[in-house]
């Protein structure tokens, strides 16, 4: 069973320090990272950056990330409810419900980073104790396995019709 993880870090950096840390624990085998996105949101800008950060076999892809991030950053910023709704019903079909959308909303913010993660067979204390002080607040939800291929089965024809080199999230 897979889980959507997102953490949020204190710089807008941190995220990217956790990504390689995620990557390392996956060479040790202490982690399966099925698909990986960065948000980095600085001081100075009025809107995160956004990035998928794992593309290829097995990955959810861009479509999926841009809409999460759609409606955790950008729909608020447009004030588009209807986009809104459509969005969140379908994200609360496969598991990713308002709470999750909202927390992350409210906690990332100028000045801090987020890591999200579609991870499976995780050694807890072991990935625990590799994020040791680097200040990570750890937001997630768990998904059981039907969500988890609902989840690829919606995002997985949006992706393969487009296979390029750009990145599909959105970047502001």
């Amino acid at each position: 069973m897979a889980t959507l993880s997102a953490w949020k870090f204190p710089t807008p950096l941190g995220a990217e320090d956790a990504l390689k840390i995620l990557e390392r624990l996956q060479q040790e085998g202490l982690i399966n990272v099925q698909d990986a996105a960065v948000v980095s949101w600085p001081d100075d800008r009025k809107r995160p950056k956004t990035r998928q950060a794992k593309k290829g076999r097995g990955a959810l892809g861009g479509g999926f990330w841009g809409l999460l991030f759609g409606l955790i950053f950008f729909v608020p910023v447009l004030g588009v409810a209807v986009g809104a709704a459509v969005g969140a019903a379908s994200m609360r079909h496969v598991g990713i419900d308002d709470e999750f959308i909202d927390e992350v909303r409210a906690k990332v913010t100028p000045g801090t980073s987020a890591l999200f993660a579609l991870t499976s067979d995780a050694v807890p204390d072991k990935v625990a104790e590799a994020f040791e002080g680097i200040q990570p607040e750890l937001l997630h939800t768990n998904l059981s396995e039907d969500q988890e291929a609902q989840l690829r089965e919606v995002f997985a024809d949006a992706d393969t019709s487009a296979d390029s080199d750009a990145d599909a999230t959105p970047t502001r």
